[in-house]
């Protein structure tokens, strides 16, 4: 009988608390765009590069944006090689234009590589999201900007449980790739419930995700 009264006690506090932590998600997500992290000043954003184009366009994507988004923290996968100098590449630009240059780039694991098994690719993603939560919660950004990587994922994940956890709110923007005219990719599937703003860059996906908000091209 003692068991049973333990059980029960366990199974009533896991109740609980998924019910509080589902109310606390709903509630970001309901009154996330009312959330204006710029308006006392300087937004420190958290951009997400990935490998290849997506680096290339979250590089555009930035170049837009004014100087009050700073400082930048960028975030690539630990093996991706190329990603960097561009990152370093355009910060040196912006320096040698008199803008202020205050950013840092950091590394975590790749959630998933290309081809890789879906079975394999569950254990790579709680990898990333093992690195991606003490890396969110001690930068602590205004926002996240991201454009599609799978790296993005457990990196907007760890930014919602900062604002669930009471911490701090946390911005999760979304931009889908140029790429992507008809359908969504892996990670914009998973990001359209989650994002406080998605944006997509052609009007097919706007009609398929009314959510979307789209302006044309971006990047």
């Amino acid at each position: 009988m003692a068991v049973l009264y333990v059980v029960s006690g366990l199974i009533l506090t896991a109740v609980v608390l998924l019910t509080v932590f589902i109310s606390r998600l709903f509630g970001i997500l309901r009154h996330g765009s009312e959330h204006k992290p710029g308006q006392k000043g300087s937004v420190s954003v958290l951009v997400v590069a990935g490998s290849g184009g997506h680096t290339t366009e979250i590089i555009r994507l930035m170049g837009s944006l004014s100087q009050s988004y700073n400082p930048r923290h960028y975030v690539i996968a630990d093996t991706d090689k190329m990603s960097e100098e561009k990152i370093r590449t355009f910060e040196a630009e912006l320096e040698k234009s008199g803008l202020p240059s205050q950013f840092t780039i950091l590394r975590i694991p790749r959630s998933r590589e290309v081809r890789q098994s879906w079975s394999s690719s569950v254990l790579s993603s709680l990898s990333a999201l093992m690195s991606s939560v003490p890396l969110v919660f001690r930068l602590q950004p205004d926002m996240v900007l991201c454009n599609g990587p799978g790296t993005c994922v457990p990196l907007c994940a760890a930014g919602l449980l900062l604002g669930i956890l009471g911490l701090k709110r946390v911005l999760i923007v979304y931009v889908e790739s140029i790429c992507r005219v008809e359908t969504l990719s892996l990670s914009g599937k998973i990001l359209y419930y989650f994002s406080d703003y998605f944006f997509v860059q052609w009007a097919p996906l706007k009609d398929k995700y009314p959510k979307a908000i789209y302006l044309g091209r971006l990047v």
